[in-house]
């Protein structure tokens, strides 16, 4: 019996539990139809199963006097065995997004089962929790979070590691804190909160991968996605290169070869996009490949050339006081001087007459002409290879 009164020593009406059931039960032997019912009856606690085994006198008897014979053999006293494994009975209402209000308070029991006692751990968005802020208070059966007031920061995912020897159960809750407003007692949408990290991951090519964290603070609503952005360390411009993107991971590509680019990623929802955006705290260097490459040996053509009239004046005749123009077109390598005559008598510098030449286009202007201009003209063109020549008559007439 794991029971004694105090006939045997202690004070009457004082109940003693023995140690003997506990360190004894792997020699315990149930029978097989308690063992099943008492299975079925309680799942999640360690102690009922075994205060119904231990109803009968007879079967307790044997237990008793094995402890006795072994409690003199110190090479017998081992670790105790795990005798259940851990489980986290998650209630049905913290399998959603469980949401509470800024200056709520946040108080969660959450039972699990494993004997020996295992150990609990809580972690926030994969990190330590705030002992300032949060408190955790581990039972033998169910572990407590609690939070007095609410901010948005306490908005995350909270995890809950139930670890005995080799083996763990954890359990996942989501929990959304929102502000909601004076009129209505739900939260309006907000604009979401930035990505919390962006991270270059590699280059290659003209390519870059990147990768970021989601915000903690959706905006009381669901994300639209992410926009990516880049900007050329030259220009210093922001260019967007994705827009609602879903996913934490991307591939930027058709990057300019030679430049260096950072990149910075918003979040987005239906109220706009984030008010900030992290940026990547290493550039990503796009490098120039490495070619080598061999003219090929040609023999350089000569286009050297003299001068040569393609088009050549024309005799016109013209009225005093109309301007007149005269045209002709010399080809030449190198560039050839054009020189203009008037009955064999230079006329540079003469302000009467302009004379213009581009592209082997060559013109002479007589402003104002008198009978006096009338006459035998000339253009000439020289370079070092030889010189050509035309000539044309003008005739001056008085109007009619």
């Amino acid at each position: 019996m794991s029971w004694r009164s105090g006939a045997e020593g202690d004070q009457p009406g004082q109940q003693v539990h023995s140690p003997s059931l506990d360190s004894n039960k792997e020699n315990f032997q149930l029978d097989p139809g308690m063992e099943t019912a008492t299975t079925l009856e309680i799942p999640s606690c360690s102690q009922r199963p075994v205060e119904a085994a231990a109803t009968d006198p007879a079967d307790a008897e044997g237990p008793r006097t094995s402890h006795q014979q072994e409690a003199g053999s110190p090479s017998l006293q081992l670790l105790p065995s795990i005798e259940e494994h851990p489980k986290i009975w998650l209630p049905r209402a913290l399998r959603q997004t469980y949401i509470r209000r800024v200056g709520e308070t946040v108080n969660l029991l959450i039972p699990f089962q494993g004997k020996p006692k295992p150990q609990t751990t809580w972690t926030h968005n994969g990190c330590a929790l705030d002992n300032s802020r949060v408190s955790v208070r581990n039972g033998e059966h169910d572990s407590i979070l609690f939070i007095r007031e609410a901010r948005r920061t306490d908005s995350g995912c909270y995890q809950l590691c139930v670890q005995l020897g080799g083996l763990q159960a954890t359990a996942t809750i989501n929990i959304l804190v929102i502000v909601p407003t004076a009129i209505h007692s739900f939260a309006l949408p907000e604009k979401p909160g930035p990505p919390q990290s962006i991270k270059l991951v590699d280059v290659w090519g003209a390519n870059a991968t990147l990768e970021w964290t989601p915000p903690q603070d959706t905006g009381n609503t669901a994300l639209l996605g992410y926009t990516v952005q880049k900007a050329d360390k030259k220009s210093g411009l922001w260019f967007t290169v994705l827009e609602r993107y879903h996913r934490t991971s991307c591939i930027v590509s058709n990057l300019i070869v030679g430049n260096s680019y950072a990149f910075r990623v918003f979040a987005e929802n239906q109220c706009g996009l984030s008010d900030t955006a992290p940026v990547t705290a290493d550039l990503a260097h796009i490098q120039k490949a490495a070619t080598v490459y061999k003219a090929k040996g040609f023999a350089q053509r000569d286009l050297s050339e003299a001068p040569k009239f393609t088009q050549p004046l024309a005799d016109c005749t013209t009225v005093i006081g109309y301007d007149t123009q005269l045209f002709c077109c010399v080809r030449a390598s190198p560039r050839p001087k054009i020189i203009w005559l008037k009955n064999k008598m230079d006329l540079q510098g003469n302000p009467k007459y302009r004379a213009l030449s581009q592209l082997g286009i060559c013109s002479l202007e007589i402003r104002k002409p008198s009978p006096f201009d009338g006459g035998i003209y000339t253009c000439k063109a020289i370079n070092a290879l030889g010189e050509a020549s035309v000539d044309c008559r003008v005739d001056v007439k008085a109007p009619h």
